[in-house]
């Protein structure tokens, strides 16, 4: 098989929507709502899941993490504050999230900034957390080098030895959550033809201005 023919050849049609400016609500953070709705009740694969990109000595890095609530207008997040996409945002709090739903034939950018939610918010969310998840939290020492995979077990291994016979695990310091105050979304469904309907939403002074973009 020659990938690039394979790349070369594969097509879709795009024929599930439409999306016009007078089909949007005025506030963004409702249309997001809206489409995000129609995302799990189209029962999309993990709808929450999306593209967060940081900024990295002057070079943009993505990966893939889960969207966990939308507090005062906020995107919310949660990671380990030590990890590598910690530090970008320590140094760069300019970030961009990705929502990609097939099966519904739409995306969504969002761009704005981020900093480090309350640390009540992230005492909350973890204590609801599974106990598994909460023991890999303290556990990893996210985006360090390791020898191995056995290494990492060890390390959940230890730290689930500690957390015998403790009820409720304490939230470590190291692992919270991040909000992203957006400035700009831009909702896209596609059409027939590549021609793409982008609606966009930028914040000018308090204001959200809508406009429509090429495809």
């Amino acid at each position: 098989m020659n990938i690039n023919e394979t790349l070369a050849n594969l097509r879709g049609t795009y024929l599930k929507a439409a999306l016009d400016i007078a089909d949007c609500d005025p506030n963004p953070e409702h249309q997001f709502d809206n489409w995000f709705k129609n995302a799990v009740i189209g029962e999309c694969d993990e709808p929450n899941a999306f593209t967060l990109s940081t900024i990295h000595d002057g070079r943009p890095r993505g990966r893939v993490v889960l969207l966990k609530g939308i507090h005062e207008g906020k995107l919310v997040f949660y990671t380990n504050y030590s990890s590598a996409k910690g530090s970008e945002l320590a140094h760069n709090s300019n970030v961009a999230m990705t929502f990609l739903w097939l099966p519904l034939q739409r995306q969504i950018r969002i761009e704005g900034t981020i900093q480090k939610v309350d640390p009540a918010l992230s005492d909350e969310y973890f204590a609801k957390r599974p106990r598994g998840s909460q023991v890999g939290a303290i556990a990893s020492p996210q985006s360090k080098k390791v020898d191995s995979r056995a290494e990492l077990e060890r390390y959940f291994q230890e730290a689930e030895t500690n957390a015998m016979g403790k009820t409720e695990l304490i939230r470590p310091a190291h692992w919270g959550g991040y909000a992203v105050d957006p400035n700009y979304f831009e909702f896209w469904q596609g059409r027939d033809n590549r021609m793409h309907d982008r609606i966009t939403y930028e914040k000018i002074s308090g204001i959200w201005h809508l406009g429509r973009l090429a495809p």
